[in-house]
This record gives C-alpha cells, sequence and structure tokens, in this order.
C-alpha cells in the first residue's frame, strides 16, 4: 500500500460530515494534515483531535465559491513549506432541491458548479504538476451517484464536470505513481445528504479513501466507498487494485 506516514494531505470541507471522520481516519494512518474549512473556527476541534493522534496539523480556511479565496488557499500552502503529496477534494455544496424543476434558476448551476466544479479543478492544477514532479502522490476528488434526478440539476451537472475533468487528467498521469481517481462516499446520513438517507457516515471508511493507499498506478476510476463498507482497508485497497480498472483504452 501507498505509504501516508509522515507525508502532508490536504482535505477540504474536514470540518463535519465525511471531511471530518476522512481527517481522523487519515491522522491515524500518520498522515500530516492541512485542514480546510470556510472559517478556521470550524476546525479548532478536529485540529485537536488529530493533533492528539501525534501527527502534525494545520488549518487553512476560503470560501470555495469564490475564487479569489481559493487562489489566496493555495498560496498560503504553498507558504507552509511542506509538499502536499496527497489531495483529498471532500468539499460540495449541494444547493437546492427544485420540485419545479423546470424553473431551475441559472444561479443554481452557477452557485454548484464555483463550489463542485471550479475549486476542486483549481486545486488539482495546482497541486498535479507538483506532484508530477515528485514523481509521485494522489488526488481523489468526491464524485456523487446522483443519476436521472432532475431536481438537482445544479448539483448533478458540477459533479458530471468533476467527473470528466478528473478522467482526462487521469489520462495524462496514467501508470505512474501519480494517481488521481474519483470517490463517492454514497448517499450518507450528512448535513449534505440528509436524515432519511441510508447509510450511516460511517459506512464511507475506508473506502472514501481508498484511491490513497492503491499503488496500481490506475487513474479516472469510480471508487464508490459504499463497495468497501465493513472491510479492513487493506482488504478493501486489494479489492480496489483487483476489481477497479482506469477508463483508458490500452
Amino acid at each position: 500500500m501507498y505509504q501516508v506516514r509522515g507525508k502532508w494531505a490536504l482535505i477540504t470541507g474536514s470540518a463535519r460530515g465525511i471531511g471530518y471522520l476522512t481527517a481522523r481516519f487519515m491522522a491515524e494512518q500518520g498522515c500530516n494534515l492541512i485542514l480546510h474549512s470556510r472559517s478556521l473556527r470550524h476546525t479548532e476541534k478536529v485540529l485537536d483531535e488529530v493533533r492528539s493522534a501525534g501527527v502534525s496539523a494545520l488549518a487553512v480556511e476560503a470560501d470555495l465559491g469564490d475564487p479569489e479565496a481559493v487562489e489566496r488557499m493555495l498560496a498560503e500552502i504553498d507558504g507552509l513549506g511542506v509538499d502536499v503529496d496527497i489531495v483529498l477534494n471532500n468539499a460540495g455544496l449541494q444547493i437546492a432541491y427544485r420540485t419545479d424543476y423546470f424553473s431551475t434558476p441559472v444561479s443554481d448551476f452557477e452557485t454548484s458548479f464555483r463550489v463542485n466544479t471550479i475549486a476542486p479543478a483549481m486545486i488539482c492544477y495546482h497541486f498535479l504538476p507538483k506532484m508530477i514532479a515528485r514523481g509521485t502522490g494522489r488526488i481523489l476528488n468526491t464524485t456523487s451517484g446522483i443519476a436521472l434526478d432532475v431536481c438537482q440539476a445544479g448539483y448533478s451537472a458540477s459533479k458530471a464536470a468533476l467527473d470528466k475533468i478528473t478522467i482526462d487528467l487521469g489520462s495524462r498521469v496514467e501508470g505512474t505513481d501519480v494517481m488521481i481517481n474519483l470517490t463517492d462516499p454514497g448517499w450518507c446520513r450528512t448535513d449534505l445528504g440528509g436524515s432519511q438517507a441510508p447509510n450511516a457516515p460511517e459506512s464511507a471508511i475506508p473506502g472514501i479513501v481508498v484511491g490513497v493507499f492503491a499503488e496500481d498506478g490506475k487513474s479516472g476510476r469510480y471508487l464508490g466507498a459504499q463497495n468497501f463498507a465493513g472491510m479492513t482497508l487493506e482488504a478493501a485497497v486489494e479489492k480496489a487494485e483487483r476489481e477497479f480498472d482506469s477508463p483508458y483504452k490500452r
């Protein structure tokens, strides 16, 4: 498995939900963390918790709906003097549920794309060249299994666009130790998923990060976390490498 102990990972949306659980899990594996949220006060709790696991941890803030704020965050991270070997683009936004979907406003698409597509794309474009130069790195972009739901068009389209960006970028690093893949926690009972969701947030662990630990050089894959629910990390990685192939023709 890819060794994360002593490496640095950026986790967006780390203050709650799946991002929070991911931060704690990665800390348990010995990974140092850069924790993102909209406000530094939101990450105070998780910052203390991951540090108690014996890893180094720092916090940054940015409204991912504001590209200038994202740029400032990336510049701040560059100034920390650490190499970011792992990026977990977890943060996302579900703007509205439109039962009158033919009246979906343009703003649903604008807001959704800024947070769910543009911000993670900016982060990928910033860190992926650095990973390529070092010859190693992992990026996981959080997508969604949402399908055939016209009531959430902005959210659905923004995630589909992120899928396309991820797969296209993956074609450039396929077969190397720089891997970029898609992850999906499944429909979980989080602030985004709502109380009626069928899955507990904890069921997304370890599957939500299985793409970090894989070492088979395959990119562009959809690694749905619920495929690995209840498994050990080692078993989940073995299954991912055995059963989930790249989408590229060889």
